[in-house]
């Protein structure tokens, strides 16, 4: 058994050392940084985007959205999708197989699809005025969409009840298998004809077609964004090992070496 400190109440609380509940004071400073952090970012980048960038020659005030779209693309495909496929085959290599690995990829799609989905809302907010329409079946979009879908389909796959370990492998197949429209999303500008503006600063020729106070706001946008993705995967990660925790009655059984402890005490104090 290990003194530990509550994560709600700030109460050293006792808990076994593989308990997910047993959380060094480090790891809780550690976690309330990166969340303070990317708060801090996140804001300082709206300010900067709202009031401080100049609008643009061609789109004016609507490209003030290029400091949040991108960034918000660049967590949800490449950072929750792309971690997500990574810990599902490690879990899936026999020499690497952990229930650490089944758990990241989880966490990742839970967070990497409410990233998909501001991506979605924040691109047609800015479509409607480009394009005329909220939503047109560009290839991007399309494929983003179809990505939303699956990894939907993912998370509504964990749910049903199987055990443990048979959930985790048809889990990391699935990923594995919906990772694969990643590329086409990234790629679709370029193998079809699309409506989608091709890439702002990773493209082909890599020569940003942004400079200035607009590309640093660019660039805090992309840093404040991560921090984000960080601060709720940890999150979501530790609310997984908790609900993985719960549902193996290794809880109870800490609840009642605790219990016992305390009737011992109880008895050598009377």
């Amino acid at each position: 058994m290990s003194t530990t400190i509550n994560p709600t109440m700030d109460q050293p609380v006792m808990a076994p050392f593989h308990s997910p509940l047993a959380r060094s004071a480090r790891a809780i400073w550690t976690e309330r940084v990166i969340g303070w952090t990317a708060l801090v970012g996140t804001a300082f980048t709206v300010w900067l985007g709202l009031w401080v960038t100049p609008p643009d020659a061609v789109q004016g005030d609507l490209v003030r959205l290029v400091y949040i779209h991108p960034g918000v693309a660049w967590v949800a495909l490449y950072l929750a999708f792309g971690l997500a496929a990574g810990s599902s085959a490690l879990y899936l290599w026999p020499r690497t197989r952990s229930m650490f690995w089944d758990r990241l990829a989880a966490a990742s799609v839970e967070v990497g699809v409410v990233f998909t989905i501001g991506t979605l809302i924040s691109g047609s907010i800015w479509g409607r005025p480009t394009w005329g329409v909220w939503w047109a079946w560009d290839a991007r979009l399309t494929a983003t969409a179809m990505l939303l879908v699956m990894f939907l389909g993912y998370l509504a796959l964990r749910r049903v009840p199987s055990d443990v370990q048979v959930r985790a492998k048809r889990s990391a197949f699935v990923c594995l298998l919906a990772a694969l429209d990643v590329p086409i999303v990234h790629f679709s500008v370029i193998w079809w004809k699309t409506l989608h503006q091709g890439a702002t600063v990773l493209n082909a020729n890599l020569s940003p077609t942004i400079r200035g106070s607009m590309a640093w706001t660019l660039l805090l946008g992309f840093v404040s964004l991560t921090l984000v993705f960080v601060w709720m995967l940890l999150v979501r990660y530790r609310i997984g090992a908790m609900e993985d925790y719960v549902g193996s009655g290794e809880l109870d059984l800490a609840l009642e070496e605790r219990r016992a402890e305390a009737n011992v005490s109880h008895g050598v104090s009377a």
